[in-house]
C-alpha cells in the first residue's frame, strides 16, 4: 500500500521557525537593520510625495493668482488686444524686466526683477507683505514693495526709498512672498513691486530692453476654461503669446516636482538595495551555520520544503519587523525634507501621516528582502540527511543550483519595475538598473580580483601577522566582497557629489588675471555708448568691450515659413527657431572664445550678394541647419536674405559675449540695436562705486556683477547638495549598518580562528594586529574602489551630461578615503574586542 503524502503543517513551521530563532535574535536584529534606513527613506519620500500633490492640488489657484494668465515678450496690438480686453470679469496687468536699483540711504545698487502692477492681481492668495496691508496700498500712491532679501541686504525698512531708473519711491512695506515665487528665485533676482502708473516715469522703456507682457484674468462666473483657452490659443500662439491656467499650472508645478520626487526616490532605492546586499550576505553565513541543525531535522523527518519554509517565515517576519520600524521613522523623517527644500517650493508643504506611503514601504521592503534572501535561502533544498556525518567535508555551494538564475531574473524584473515606476521610462529604467548592476559587478569583480592577488603575492618571508591579516580577505567566511559592494558604493555615491559640485563652481569661478571680465553693463542704447565707456576709464577700469546688439527673429529657411516647415513631415528644423528672438552682433574678426569647424568665415559683407553668416554648432545640430543653407531674417520688420557662412564651434564657459548666429560688418550697423559692455572689477568696493555712478548717470543700464552671480550659484549648489547629501546620509548609514552586521557576524566565523591562535599561543596584541590589519586594508581598498569609480562617473557626467571640462578636486576624496578606512577598522575592532577578553576556553565552551 504506498504511504499517504504527508500535509505540511502550517502552525509547526511557524512554531519551528520561533523556537529556531531563540538563539539568534541579536543576530536577526541585525539583518533587520540592514533594510530600515532604506525604508524609512521611501516612506518619507512617498509621504512628502503624496503631501505634496494634495498641496499642489489645494494651492494652485495661489501659485498663478488668476483664473487665466496670458503672457508675451511683445507688447499686445490690433486684433490681439481686443481678444484681451475681451476676456475675464477682473484684469489686471504687469509689466515685468530686470533693471538696477539705487538705496538712496547706504548708497547701495542692486540687479533686480522690477513688477509694475496694475489692478487687483494676484485675485488668489496675496502680496505676503509686513506691514499687511503694504500689499495692497502701494498700488495708489508713489511706494514700492521690496524683497524681505533686499530689505536685509541694504539695512532698509518701511519709510525708506529707493530708485528705480528715473522715479524715486517710498517702500510702503517688505515683500516676503508673491505668487509663485520661491526662496531660489527670490535669492537669484529679487523683486520689487511699483505701480503700473508710474512705469513710464522710469525712463527704462528703451528699445531693446526685454520687458515681459502679462495680463490676469479672473472670472466671476463657471466658465469652462479647457474649451476657452482651445478658442483662443490659435489666436494666442499666431501673436507669440502663451498662457497658463490653475489646472495647466496644477500639472506642470506637479511634473516638475515628480521629477524630484522620483529622482529621491531612486537615491532611497539604493540605500535600500545596499542594505538587501547586507541581508542576502548575513542571511548565506546564518544559513551555513544552521546546516547541522537543518541536517538533524531532515534525519528527524521534516521534508525539504518544510526546512525551506521554516526559515522562510523567519525572513518574511524580518522583513515585515524591519520594514515597520523603517516605515514609522520615515513618517517622521518627511517633516525634515519640507525644510530641505522651502527654497525651491512656491508653497506651503503639510506634513501629515501617509497610510499609503507606510503600506507602499511595508510591502515594498519585504518584497525586496525576501527577493534578496532567496539566493541563500533556496540552497536549503540540497541540504541532506547526511550533512550530519559529512558536514566538514560537503559544502552546500549555492552557485550549483539552477534556481538561482531564476532569483536573480525575479531581482532585475522587480529592480527594472521599481525604476520605471520612478522614471516613467522603460529605456530610462533599463539603464539605470544597468548602471546599478554595473557598479555591482565593478565592486564585486575587484574584491574577487583582490582576493586572487592576495593570495598569490603572499610569501612566506613576510612577518607571521602581515600573513595572517592577508590571509584573512580570502579565506573560507570571508567578507571582502560584501564590503567592498557595500561600502564602496555609499562611498562614490557621495564622492560624485563632491566631484560634480567642485566642477560646477570651477565653471564659474572668476579668473585671476586682469583681462578676465567680471562685469557687464548691458541695455545702453546707442547715444550712450561713449558716454558709458568714458564713465567706465573715469572709474580706472578697462573696457575690455563693447558690443552692439540686434534683435532678430527668422523668417524661412531655405524658402520655407514657419507654417510650411509644420507641414513638411520630411523637416527637421524646430518650430522653436522661427518663434525665438535672437540677439545677434556684428563684427569683421573671431573672438578667441570661437573655432570656424566647418566652412569659411567671411568678416566683411560682399556687395550685390546674400550676406553670409556664422551659425554656432549646437545651433546648426538642433535646428539641421549647416554651411550653404539659406535663411531669412526679419530685422525689426526689414527681411534680410542670409547664406549660411561657417559653421562654429563656441566655448559658452568664457565670460565674453558669444552668439549663435553672427553677421559680418557692413550690414546691421544702421539697425536698432543697443550695446553691452565688459568690464574688469578688481574689489567688491570698486564694483560698488562703479555701480553707484552707472545707476545715477544711466538708470536704464543694467549691470551684472559676475562675482556676486558666483556667490548666488555657490548658495544655490550649496542648497541643492543639502538635499542630495541628506539622501545620500541614508545610503552611508545603511552602509555602515551592513558593515556592522557583516563584521558582527564574521565575528561568530572568527571566534574559532582566534581560539586556535590563542592556543597555540597567540597574544591578544597579535589576534589585535591581524583583525585591524584585514579591516583596515578591507575599509580602504572598498572606499578607494568607491572613489575611483565616482572618478568614472564624474567623467562621464562632466563630458556628456553637463558638458564641461573634466578637472576634479581630490581633497574631498582624500579625506572620505580616511574616513570610511578608519571606521571600518574601528567597527572591526570592536566587534573583535569580544573574543579578544576572554580564554580560549570559555570560548569554546560557548560554543
Amino acid at each position: 500500500m504506498a504511504m499517504e503524502k504527508r500535509k505540511i503543517n502550517i502552525p509547526w513551521l511557524f512554531e519551528m521557525a520561533w523556537r529556531d530563532s531563540r538563539r539568534n535574535r541579536s543576530r536577526l536584529m541585525l539583518f533587520i537593520s540592514a533594510i530600515v534606513f532604506g525604508i524609512a527613506a521611501l516612506v518619507a519620500i512617498y509621504s512628502f510625495r503624496y503631501n505634496l500633490e494634495n498641496d499642489i492640488n489645494s494651492q494652485a489657484a495661489t501659485l498663478i493668482g488668476a483664473d487665466l494668465a496670458v503672457y508675451s515678450g511683445k507688447p499686445a496690438d490690433g486684433g490681439i488686444k481686443t481678444l484681451l480686453d475681451s476676456l475675464g470679469d477682473e484684469k489686471s496687468q504687469e509689466r515685468s524686466f530686470v533693471s538696477m536699483v539705487y538705496f538712496p540711504k547706504g548708497s547701495g545698487t542692486r540687479l533686480v526683477q522690477v513688477h509694475a502692477l496694475q489692478g487687483e492681481f494676484p485675485y488668489y492668495g496675496s502680496l505676503e507683505t509686513t506691514p499687511v496691508a503694504a500689499g495692497k496700498d502701494f498700488k495708489s500712491s508713489k511706494s514700492a514693495l521690496v524683497d524681505k532679501l533686499l530689505m536685509l541686504q541694504f539695512n532698509a525698512k518701511a519709510g525708506d526709498s529707493v530708485k528705480v531708473g528715473n522715479v524715486t519711491f517710498l517702500i510702503a512695506g517688505t515683500l516676503n512672498k508673491a505668487p509663485g515665487q520661491t526662496g531660489i528665485s527670490s535669492n537669484i533676482a529679487p523683486s520689487v513691486y511699483i505701480p503700473f502708473q508710474y512705469l513710464q516715469q522710469t525712463g527704462l522703456l528703451k528699445k531693446g530692453s526685454r520687458i515681459n507682457y502679462n495680463y490676469y484674468f479672473k472670472y466671476n462666473h463657471p466658465v469652462d476654461m479647457q474649451k476657452l483657452t482651445k478658442n483662443i490659443d490659435p489666436r494666442l500662439d499666431k501673436a507669440d503669446m502663451g498662457y497658463e491656467t490653475i489646472e495647466s499650472r496644477k500639472e506642470n508645478t506637479g511634473r516638475s516636482f515628480s521629477d524630484l520626487t522620483h529622482f529621491l526616490s531612486l537615491v532611497g532605492f539604493i540605500a535600500l538595495l545596499l542594505g538587501c546586499v547586507g541581508v542576502a550576505s548575513a542571511i548565506h553565513i546564518y544559513i551555513r551555520e544552521k546546516i547541522a541543525s537543518i541536517a538533524i531535522m531532515r534525519c528527524l523527518g521534516v521534508k525539504s520544503s518544510e526546512a525551506f519554509l521554516i526559515y522562510l517565515i523567519q525572513i518574511v517576519g524580518i522583513g515585515i519587523i524591519g520594514s515597520l520600524i523603517g516605515a514609522f521613522a520615515g513618517t517622521f523623517v518627511q517633516h525634515i525634507l519640507p525644510l530641505l527644500m522651502k527654497d525651491f517650493i512656491p508653497f506651503e508643504i503639510t506634513t501629515a501621516t501617509s497610510w499609503m506611503a507606510i503600506g507602499q514601504g511595508v510591502l515594498l521592503g519585504v518584497i525586496i528582502s525576501v527577493l534578496f534572501a532567496l539566493l541563500p535561502l533556496i540552497s536549503i533544498r540540497n541540504i541532506s540527511p547526511l550533512n550530519t556525518l559529512r558536514i566538514n567535508y560537503e559544502e552546500i555551494n549555492l552557485l550549483r543550483d539552477p534556481l538561482r538564475w531564476l532569483v536573480y531574473g525575479l531581482i532585475i524584473l522587480f529592480v527594472v519595475t521599481f525604476s520605471y515606476f520612478q522614471l516613467d521610462s522603460w529605456l530610462g529604467s533599463i539603464f539605470f538598473t544597468i548602471g546599478i548592476g554595473i557598479a555591482f559587478l565593478i565592486l564585486a569583480f575587484i574584491a574577487w580580483l583582490l582576493m586572487k592577488v592576495v593570495k598569490l603575492i603572499i610569501k612566506n618571508s613576510w612577518s607571521y601577522l602581515l600573513r595572517q591579516g592577508f590571509a584573512n580577505l580570502y579565506r573560507p567566511n570571508n567578507q571582502t566582497i560584501i564590503l567592498m559592494v557595500s561600502i564602496g558604493l555609499a562611498t562614490a555615491f557621495i564622492c560624485i557629489l563632491f566631484f560634480m559640485q567642485g566642477m560646477l563652481m570651477k565653471q564659474v569661478s572668476l579668473s585671476a588675471g586682469k583681462n578676465q571680465a567680471n562685469m557687464i553693463l548691458f541695455d545702453i542704447q546707442s547715444s550712450q555708448q561713449k558716454a558709458v565707456a568714458d564713465l567706465t576709464r573715469e572709474q580706472k577700469l578697462p573696457v575690455l568691450q563693447q558690443v552692439p546688439i540686434i534683435t532678430i527673429r527668422m523668417d524661412q529657411v531655405n524658402g520655407k515659413t514657419e507654417a510650411q516647415t509644420a507641414k513638411d513631415p520630411k523637416s527637421k528644423i524646430s518650430r522653436h527657431a522661427f518663434s525665438y528672438e535672437y540677439r545677434v552682433t556684428y563684427r569683421d574678426t573671431l573672438t578667441p572664445s570661437e573655432k570656424i569647424i566647418e566652412g569659411q568665415w567671411i568678416g566683411t559683407a560682399p556687395a550685390g550678394k546674400d550676406i553670409p553668416v556664422s551659425i554656432e554648432e549646437n545651433f546648426s545640430k538642433r535646428n539641421h541647419i549647416g554651411v550653404g543653407d539659406h535663411l531669412v531674417f526679419n530685422v525689426q520688420g526689414l527681411p534680410m536674405s542670409t547664406v549660411v557662412g561657417s559653421v562654429r564651434q563656441v566655448n559658452w564657459n568664457k565670460i565674453q559675449t558669444n552668439f549663435q548666429i553672427l553677421f559680418p560688418k557692413g550690414v546691421l550697423e544702421d539697425a536698432p540695436q543697443f550695446y553691452v559692455e565688459l568690464t574688469h572689477v578688481p574689489s567688491v568696493k570698486a564694483s560698488a562705486k562703479f555701480q553707484q555712478a552707472v545707476v545715477r548717470k544711466f538708470p536704464n543700464v543694467s549691470v551684472i556683477d559676475i562675482g556676486q552671480v558666483v556667490n548666488l550659484l555657490d548658495d544655490l549648489l550649496d542648497k541643492i547638495g543639502y538635499i542630495i547629501k541628506f539622501m545620500s546620509a541614508f545610503s552611508i548609514i545603511t552602509g555602515v549598518v551592513v558593515l556592522i552586521a557583516s563584521v558582527r557576524i564574521s565575528k561568530y566565523q572568527r571566534v574559532q580562528e582566534s581560539v586556535l591562535l590563542r592556543t597555540l599561543g597567540a597574544s591578544r596584541k597579535q589576534i589585535f594586529s591581524i583583525t585591524a590589519l584585514e579591516y583596515l586594508l578591507l575599509g580602504g581598498l572598498s572606499a578607494l574602489t568607491g572613489i575611483l569609480i565616482a572618478v568614472t562617473g564624474s567623467w562621464l557626467l562632466a563630458k556628456y551630461s553637463f558638458e564641461i571640462p573634466f578637472a576634479v578636486n581630490f581633497l574631498p576624496a582624500v579625506a572620505l578615503f580616511v574616513i570610511v578606512a578608519m571606521l571600518t577598522l574601528v567597527i572591526g575592532l570592536i566587534n573583535s574586542r569580544g573574543v579578544l577578553s576572554k580564554p580560549p576556553l570559555e570560548i569554546l565552551r560557548t560554543t
